[in-house]
């Protein structure tokens, strides 16, 4: 097994981190993404969408995508449970999952392909009017984020889950998308002060 990875990329980085809440040691093959070698024809062997992360299990069996990856390493590593437990707590990361990586993660990841100078051979074509309209959908986002976060830990529930790694990413990687967290979201904050001081969170 062997898992090819994106350094400081988004994605590859919610793996790595997930991987470590768990205490899974796997084998990485470091892929240089700013020499664009996840375009060159290793990558491209196993994955032909060309994008990382992707792991190849010892039978050949290749995957791809982030969650389905982490997914996976939960069925195969059932504790401690980062997709929720019973119907009701999958359930419950689930939506939340999908609404950070959609409302928050997504709109980060739009700013920055569509804004940054480094994206232009990424992102073809970059429209940079729609950079700009996801920045305040990142901020709205966070704002609705906030109020959830005044009762709770974490944003699923009581518990750490896939949820708050994805929120973690994303806000992480508002610096390069130069989005601001705006200073009254005190919640918010104190979440990802938690969630940032985590041991996972230097993977």
């Amino acid at each position: 097994m062997r898992l090819f990875d994106g350094g400081r990329a988004p994605n590859p980085r919610r793996v790595r981190i997930f991987l470590a809440e768990k205490g899974i040691e796997v084998p990485l093959v470091p892929v240089d993404m700013g020499a664009m070698e996840h375009r060159g024809e290793t990558v491209a062997s196993l994955n032909p969408l060309r994008r990382l992360p992707v792991l190849e299990l010892d039978d050949g069996t290749v995957l791809t995508e982030t969650i389905a990856i982490c997914c996976y390493f939960e069925e195969l590593h059932p504790e401690p449970a980062l997709f929720g437990k019973g119907a009701l707590g999958r359930a419950l990361v689930e939506m939340w999952q999908r609404r950070v990586e959609l409302g928050l993660f997504m709109s980060v990841a739009a700013a920055f392909r569509h804004l940054h100078p480094a994206m232009k051979e990424w992102e073809v074509p970059q429209v940079p009017e729609w950079g700009e309209a996801n920045k305040p959908k990142a901020v709205a986002f966070m704002r609705f984020l906030d109020g959830e976060l005044a009762n709770r830990p974490f944003i699923a529930g009581d518990d750490f889950s896939i949820a708050d790694i994805t929120g973690l990413v994303a806000i992480q990687f508002m610096k390069p998308a130069r989005i601001e967290m705006p200073a009254d979201l005190h919640h918010l904050k104190r979440w990802y002060d938690d969630v940032a001081a985590r041991p996972s969170a230097a993977a």
